[in-house]
């Protein structure tokens, strides 16, 4: 299970996208970027972050570590802005943190080359999540000692946001046209055939185990926090042995 740290101090908001991550010291010492549950989409872009952070993890990407944040809403109630006493208040309970990366610069494709090899995985990753949130415009990438970084994946999976159709949502083509890494011309074929055999129903299961059970309880048509982990499960398994074969926009790129 994720590390589990209580939040000790409120630092500051961070103004990065529309959710109003915080950052935050913890009872380690350590400092995260704090994502709440009362925050936009709530507990599943919370869920989204567990399930891709750490699936990105085992098959060797470079994402900062994840940990549980217990949240007392009094920390809020020192704070001058109505926007983040809310946020605080609404959030009790378990949300995400992840480590922060003092000093790292938000990723410029024009003066940070990559490889087409690592291109590839990155692209290949995304294709596998569906992540909708890695274009030129923000690429959810950072640049830290030297080494490209993974962040931000709230906006994956689309299809958890609804169950029922999410079989048909799940089998749809990846659009990779607005990629941040598509001048790079990402090798997709050879990232698939490195990386989708990694991902077994035993790798799922490890990953979405992760999940804390506060984030999965009451989905609607499901009975327990472990039905739905494999709900989580099912799409991804899938996807991994075709997913490369759907990713439309690279052709002229390879």
């Amino acid at each position: 299970m994720l590390k589990e740290v209580i939040a000790t101090r409120y630092i500051t908001p961070l103004r990065e996208g529309g959710s109003l991550p915080g950052l935050v010291e913890a009872d380690d010492f350590g400092t995260y970027v704090l994502k709440f549950t009362g925050a936009g989409q709530g507990r599943k872009t919370l869920v989204a972050e567990v399930v891709c952070g750490e699936l990105a993890r085992r098959l060797g990407f470079r994402v900062p570590r994840l940990v549980t944040v217990d949240v007392d809403p009094v920390l809020g109630l020192g704070e001058p802005e109505q926007q983040v006493q809310e946020l605080l208040r609404s959030s009790g309970g378990t949300n995400l943190g992840m480590d922060f990366l003092s000093g790292a610069l938000g990723f410029d494709p024009l003066a940070f080359p990559v490889d087409s090899a690592e291109a590839g995985r990155i692209v290949w990753f995304d294709a596998l999540v569906n992540n909708v949130d890695r274009s030129w415009r923000n690429p959810n990438l950072l640049r830290w000692r030297g080494d490209l970084w993974l962040v931000d994946h709230g906006a994956t999976m689309i299809w958890h946001h609804n169950w029922p159709g999410a079989e048909t949502s799940a089998g749809r083509p990846y659009d990779a046209r607005d990629h941040a890494l598509l001048r790079f011309r990402p090798d997709v074929t050879a990232a698939a055939a490195e990386l989708a055999p990694l991902v077994t129903e035993d790798l799922l299961a490890e990953v979405t185990a992760e999940i804390p059970d506060a984030w999965l309880t009451g989905e609607p048509g499901f009975d327990t926090p472990d039905d739905l982990r494999r709900a989580y499960a099912r799409p991804l398994l899938a996807r991994a042995a075709v997913v490369h074969e759907r990713i439309t926009g690279i052709e002229g790129e390879q």
